[in-house]
């Protein structure tokens, strides 16, 4: 029996859930929504999730008709069941799978840029939305500490660097709210929301050159300067990463910057003075 007997296009095999062992029929992947819509119940009152491939692995994506809802990587214990679960406790709202993705997501994982998507941080504190809306500003391919983070995200957020971590431990969009952009003040990866190697994926699927950051880092400096333009910049700036080795300026504090004449880059908005 297929879709066809119900009144709709056949299905196929790759529409359609393997049969089980006593050789029942194969469900259609999106046979619980069809049934939610064949029996009226408003689209408003649910979210749909899909599971599409990320450079770390399986990302499973919920999403309302205006909105995405939440994110979290597929593991051996965050299994497709367990993903509607914990979307239930967190939302209040049930996920329901689907084949569709929600509207530019699959460009947003392919390009690293999910900074146009629509999100939903709800039921999350307006500090913690705060967080959130900074870390989605860090460009693909570049880094920011912390306490950049914490900056960017005041007034809201008042909290310290260091609460900045937790927040982003607790990360309900997953690679779509790039934490893995985010570093320690030593140029160290946080990786708050990510099991080991995951952030270490992400990154080398942006081409960030974590080789050298840590050469950076381990030099003391902090900033990059270029001594033709006088501007300095964080090192992964799409800027700085245009400074010829001979015009590169190191320095291990914004304050040693400023003193030098330079200023602050307008485009990654390192510490300024």
């Amino acid at each position: 029996m297929n879709r066809k007997d119900h009144g709709g296009p056949p299905v196929s095999q790759n529409d359609a859930v393997p049969a089980g062992e006593l050789g029942a029929p194969p469900v259609p992947v999106d046979f619980a929504l069809r049934v939610l819509q064949r029996v009226g119940i408003p689209r408003e009152r649910y979210d749909t999730y899909v599971r599409l491939d990320s450079p770390a692995g399986g990302l499973f994506v919920a999403f309302a008709p205006e909105s995405v809802t939440g994110s979290a990587l597929a593991t051996s214990v965050l299994t497709a069941e367990r993903f509607e679960e914990s979307h239930r406790s967190r939302t209040g709202r049930s996920a329901i799978p689907a084949r569709k993705p929600f509207p530019g997501l699959t460009t947003a994982l392919r390009t690293g840029r999910a900074k146009k998507l629509p999100l939903d941080p709800r039921p999350v504190d307006e500090a913690t939305a705060a967080v959130l809306r900074a870390v989605r500003a860090i460009p693909a391919g570049q880094l920011r500490p912390l306490s950049w983070v914490a900056r960017e995200a005041s007034p809201a957020y008042t909290g310290t660097s260091d609460a900045v971590l937790g927040v982003l431990a607790r990360n309900p969009f997953v690679v779509l709210v790039p934490c893995h952009r985010v570093t320690h003040e030593n140029g160290a990866p946080c990786d708050a929301a990510y099991l080991p190697g995951t952030g270490d994926a992400l990154r080398a699927a942006e081409g960030i050159d974590m080789a050298g950051v840590h050469r950076w880092s381990h030099s003391g400096a902090v900033f990059l300067g270029s001594d033709t333009t006088h501007i300095y910049c964080h090192p992964t700036c799409a800027h700085a990463r245009r400074i010829t080795a001979p015009h590169q300026v190191p320095f291990a504090t914004a304050r040693d910057a400023h003193r030098a004449g330079y200023r602050a880059c307008k485009s990654c908005r390192p510490v300024s003075v």
